[in-house]
């Protein structure tokens, strides 16, 4: 009885340790593996294993910043069971990285977070960092937008409810012009929205100041435009000039 009740404090609980088949990913990949549960000094009841996708996100309030964390994804891969005393059991898993993935660019954390859900217990946790990396569109655009002389400056996920699409965030690459467009602009930022048959950005097209009135609209934000632009596959398959082409005509209209 009294193991009973430390283990529903968590002392001489279930442990677990989940291993990934790999640790770099891109957006949309199968992500396999194994949860290997080490049973504690009583019988437990285990309701499910919960796999989550983790990151980080700045969030503003009374102008200050802070850094929350933020779920991309949740997976159920396991059904009850019962652990007995000393058990060992691997449980295999599979799921899909969820296509709004953030890239783990910059200071951009991304980890898969495991659960353990233990009826009457404390439920123990495992967190495993993984590096995401861009697909093959999502590359294509990021050395297009490198062809127009763009150079990255920072890469951070950010709160946003409108751009997150169910997100309470969206990650945003933020460009600095050395080239073509120095002069015309301060800054594009890039928001990347993946699936299966395409690749949609939303471009924010930050205008330098030129003039009293361009600076009176700076002041009050107005100085920005956000642009959607969509490639096809099979446009991204033509290739980073062919889309710095499109990318450079869409910019120039607003810049």
């Amino acid at each position: 009885m009294f193991n009973r009740f430390l283990a529903s404090i968590g002392i001489g609980s279930a442990k677990i340790d989940t291993l990934l088949e790999k640790a770099r990913y891109s957006p949309g990949e199968e992500v396999r593996g194994i949860v290997r549960i080490q049973g504690g000094n009583v019988e437990q009841r285990i309701e499910t294993i919960q796999l989550s996708v983790m990151t980080e996100y700045i969030r503003e309030s009374n102008d200050n910043k802070y850094t929350q964390h933020g779920q991309v994804g949740r997976f159920h891969v396991s059904a009850p069971f019962t652990l007995q005393p000393g058990e060992n059991r691997d449980v295999p898993f599979s799921f899909r990285l969820p296509h709004q993935t953030p890239l783990t660019i910059g200071r951009t954390p991304v980890w898969v977070k495991t659960e353990l859900d233990i009826k009457g217990g404390v439920d123990p946790t495992d967190n495993d960092r993984i590096e995401v990396v861009p697909t093959a569109p999502i590359n294509t655009v990021l050395e297009a937008v490198n062809l127009l002389g763009f150079r990255l400056r920072k890469a951070e996920c950010e709160y946003s409810s409108r751009l997150g699409r169910g997100m309470p965030f969206i990650q945003e690459l933020e460009f600095v012009p050395t080239t073509e467009f120095r002069g015309r602009l301060d800054e594009l930022e890039v928001m990347f929205y993946p699936s299966d048959n395409e690749l949609e950005l939303v471009l924010q097209i930050d205008r330098r100041a030129r003039g009293l009135s361009s600076f009176f609209a700076e002041a009050m934000d107005m100085d920005e435009s956000f642009v959607r632009v969509r490639f096809t596959n099979a446009e991204l398959a033509g290739g980073p000039n062919a889309i710095a082409r499109q990318l450079s005509d869409t910019i120039a209209r607003y810049a």
